[in-house]
């Protein structure tokens, strides 16, 4: 009986200890998470309502929403916002579909033939952006682009195009880099879900006469659901985010053809020194952000 009594103290008290030992093994992220992101994250609500500013002698006014009620007339903001969507439209979809499409062939080979692919497709990513602009820009340039120089030599143009200068090709130049750096990580990914796939149940199929097709359609992809979900957010919240390429290769140019929201925020809040401004925007980015997530995940679970 005595033992049957202590028992459970016993199992509280352990489970109190790896409470206690859990909690206190998080408390550095915690902290880290609390003091860089909640923490911000309500003083920009916070400051959104004040006409805030950077400037030594600047005092904070409140004016409750007088930033939003500003922004949606902002022709400025409303062409970084179209921009914004364009880049989330196009290289999230692109992104996932060639991603699969790769990682659907190279995961055939084996050894170092394929951590050689995997390598190659993530070495962008790695990369760091400044190096990247600067590769791009090269290839973009004017006068000795090598881009320019491919196109002219097999007849597809007649002389140098301004690729970046142009406000028709920059936007599209820029999701092109984008798409560059952001397929490595979904390959990698995927490459690791179709290993995780039941190789028994794709046997199974296969014997019963199943074409490649269907054997993908409805084995594998329902399989590799969890790492698509991923793979659709985290691609989304970069696109969104589009912010180090529009500063490094055109600064929002020409006539705000590349400005994205992130770029107008970062302008706005130290260049022309309107904090609250800057993070009513950032504000508006976030709901975008979270409202487009919430709907993927809704899909997600219908499929």
């Amino acid at each position: 009986m005595a033992n049957s009594k202590s028992q459970p103290a016993t199992s509280r008290a352990l489970v109190r200890r790896e409470t206690v030992s859990g909690y206190l093994f998080m408390l550095p992220s915690l902290i880290f998470f609390v003091g860089f992101v909640i923490i911000p994250m309500i003083l920009c609500i916070y400051t959104s309502f004040f006409d805030a500013n950077l400037t030594a002698n600047g005092e904070d006014t409140f004016i409750g929403f007088a930033n939003y009620v500003e922004l949606f007339n902002d022709s400025i903001f409303r062409k970084a916002l179209l921009n914004t969507v364009i880049i989330v439209v196009v290289s999230v979809p692109v992104t996932c579909i060639f991603s699969l499409w790769v990682s659907s062939v190279i995961y055939k080979l084996r050894g170092s033939l394929l951590s050689f692919f995997r390598c190659v497709f993530y070495l962008p990513v790695v990369t760091g952006s400044v190096a990247v602009t600067v590769v791009w820009k090269w290839i973009y340039n004017y006068r000795t682009g090598v881009l320019n120089d491919v196109l002219t030599e097999i007849g597809i143009i007649d002389s140098n195009v301004n690729w970046l200068g142009d406000a028709s090709t920059a936007l599209a130049c820029i999701i092109v880099i984008l798409l560059t750096t952001s397929v490595g990580q979904p390959i990698v990914l995927y490459v690791s879900a179709l290993g995780n796939v039941d190789s028994t149940l794709i046997e199974a199929a296969e014997v019963d006469g199943a074409t490649d097709f269907q054997v993908f359609w409805r084995i594998k992809w329902p399989q590799m659901m969890p790492t698509t979900l991923y793979i659709l957010v985290i691609t989304t919240i970069n696109s969104f985010q589009c912010f180090a390429l529009i500063q490094l290769l055109t600064s929002g140019g020409p006539t705000n053809s590349t400005n994205t929201v992130m770029y107008y925020i970062y302008y706005s809040a130290f260049k022309l020194y309107r904090l609250g401004y800057g993070n009513a925007m950032g504000v508006i980015l976030a709901i975008f952000i979270a409202l487009l997530s919430a709907l993927q995940f809704k899909l997600a679970e219908e499929r």
